[in-house]
């Protein structure tokens, strides 16, 4: 038979006589922590770790659920909506008055109630010990789950097995399939991560439905194995699926409350070349004035074989090219953060790293590049951090670093106003010497210091002049601008503006305008030489129609200047 879920997949399942993979064998419950959360609950992050501590402790015996869901988990503008279809419904049914909340088993644990007498939901100080009492008893039924994905089809076929070592005392049971996804980086306040929060056993979907599918085979020595088929979409709610990422949970209830017990598996893969590695990503790096940068590269394993040492070979700016050797061991689609040693260059106003690994059965994947700019600087060493707070006053905290990560100055101990508005605080003045800084400024509630609860700022300044883009106020839980203080700066015996080329992006043919003789030098983003030669002061005209489409570096070099910039070929 068939169903239709929400979004037009079509769901099926049926039955087999043989136990394959559950145990037949009695077994005590499994606990399955239901966590009810939001992006915006201050102090979810300690339920978070709470829950992953209890499922670390055991992880063969402890599943996690993490539902988003209530007010706290309505997306402000800008942030991601990780609620589902079915999350307010479980919730509701919990009873819960606060939040992190959390069910285990969705078991009615006495003086535990987070609620009224008789409801389910708990406060996180509770989790664990109803964890431990729900594995200390014996289950009448055991339950196995396994999952293929299709890599090309982006199919997922889940199995399930039920065996009954025992009589359930309702003669249907519910059997449950939820999907989850980890690893999402989004928002999360009291993360103090920014938008780099790790949200993790998130649920995007319930494959059986609201409250599960019937189970009417309950009794000692009853088998039942269902095969459930299920189209992975692109997103949920616009929030990408990574299909490495996702579990399975399953569990049977005796009704849409008390679970018995479950299990969880993560998915294996069909439809994977042998050896396919890929640059996934490359952490952004804010605006810079250091002169050394260390790149942080995500890779994958794309193929079957498990991916045990890559090559990564990276230039900035087409300088050196650099080789590190990365080892481990991928499994098919996971994947691993490689923070890679720092390389000295020459600061540009724009920067790129360009990186690449080794050819595979893939090549399309191979190479990544980011761009990150040069940070303002100044030859003033008189510096003014100026701090205005909302209401809210102690949830505000900044430090001020150097290139040696050692804290300058950092905020006093702030306290919450009487009333809405905004509270000009004392300056805070400093004399730096030369060097690379960084301003970071968190928010402990997450919502910055502007504007709901007044227009607070904060400002660093020059002299009193305000630093270009030094300024803040709607930063959400946090973030870190950077700036440099260097006295060796001077204005040149000309405007370096007075250099110019055009058009670009180009076809292939550029004029070049120059206030004097120079060298032009044309480099790949490999550090290849592409061109070298000598123009005149005045306009001239280049060529570069034989080249490959692409990203490339012009230099021009006189007596009195150099400057460094991109040619976009088309």
């Amino acid at each position: 038979m068939k169903k239709t879920l929400l979004s037009a997949v079509l769901l099926t399942f049926g039955f087999a006589n043989a136990q394959t993979f559950v145990s037949t064998t009695p077994e005590n419950k499994k606990a399955i922590l239901e966590e009810f959360t939001g992006v915006n609950c201050v102090y979810c992050p300690q339920g978070h770790s709470i829950a992953n501590s209890i499922k670390n402790n055991d992880p063969n015996n402890v599943f996690l659920i993490n539902i988003h869901a209530g007010g706290y988990a309505n997306p402000s503008a800008g942030q991601p909506d990780f609620r589902t279809p079915f999350g307010t419904a479980i919730a509701n049914q919990s009873g819960l008055t606060g939040y992190p909340a959390g069910t285990v088993n969705r078991n009615v644990f006495p003086g535990y109630n987070q609620g009224a007498v008789g409801t389910t939901a708990m406060s996180r100080n509770f989790w664990s010990n109803a964890a431990n009492q729900i594995k200390l008893q014996s289950s009448y039924v055991n339950v196995g789950v396994q999952g293929v994905i299709n890599t090309q089809t982006n199919m997922l076929d889940v199995t399930v097995e039920i065996y009954y070592t025992g009589n359930s005392p309702v003669s249907t049971n519910k059997l449950n399939v939820a999907l989850l996804q980890n690893n999402t980086l989004g928002p999360q306040n009291g993360g103090n991560m920014g938008n780099n929060y790790n949200h993790q056993h998130r649920l995007v979907h319930m494959i059986t439905g609201q409250w599960g599918t019937d189970v009417t085979s309950t009794t000692n020595g009853a088998f039942s194995s269902q095969t459930f088929s299920y189209a992975i979409p692109a997103s949920y709610n616009g929030i990408p699926v990574e299909i490495g990422d996702l579990e399975l949970v399953a569990f049977v209830s005796e009704t849409q409350q008390k679970i018995i017990s479950g299990n969880g598996a993560k998915p294996t893969f069909t439809g994977l070349p042998a050896n396919d590695a890929r640059i996934k990503s490359i952490q952004p790096i804010i605006a810079t004035c250091l002169t050394s940068i260390g790149p942080k590269v995500s890779i994958q394993n794309m193929g079957q074989t498990p991916l045990t040492s890559l090559s990564i070979d990276y230039a900035i700016n087409g300088g050196t090219n650099n080789s590190f050797v990365w080892t481990g061991n991928l499994g098919p689609l996971e994947r691993a953060d490689v923070q890679l040693p720092a390389v000295a260059f020459t600061p540009l106003a724009t920067n790129t790293i360009a990186i690449s690994i080794p050819n595979d059965d893939n090549v399309s994947n191979n190479t990544g590049t980011l761009n990150f700019n040069k940070a303002v600087e100044t030859n003033k060493t008189n510096i003014k951090i100026k701090i205005s707070l909302d209401q809210y006053g102690s949830e505000t905290s900044w430090n001020l670093k150097n290139s040696a990560g050692a804290i300058v100055a950092q905020n006093p101990t702030y306290t919450d106003a009487g009333g809405a508005g905004t509270y000009p605080q004392a300056d805070v003045n400093l004399t730096l010497p030369n060097d690379c800084y960084s301003f970071t400024i968190s928010d402990a509630y997450g919502d910055g210091m502007c504007c709901s609860y007044g227009n607070g700022n904060y400002q660093v300044l020059a002299d009193g002049v305000l630093l270009p883009g030094m300024t803040g106020g709607s930063y959400g839980t946090g973030e870190t601008k950077n700036f440099g203080v260097n006295t060796n700066l001077s204005v040149s015996n000309f405007d370096v503006s007075a250099i110019k080329f055009y058009p670009n992006p180009t076809f292939g043919e550029i004029t070049v305008s120059l206030p004097e003789m120079a060298k032009v030098t044309l480099t790949d983003l490999t550090g290849k030489t592409i061109l070298n030669t000598t123009l005149e002061a005045g306009d001239s005209t280049l060529n570069l129609g034989s080249l490959s489409k692409g990203i490339y570096l012009i230099n021009f070099a006189g007596e009195s200047f150099s400057k460094t910039d991109k040619v976009i070929l088309k």
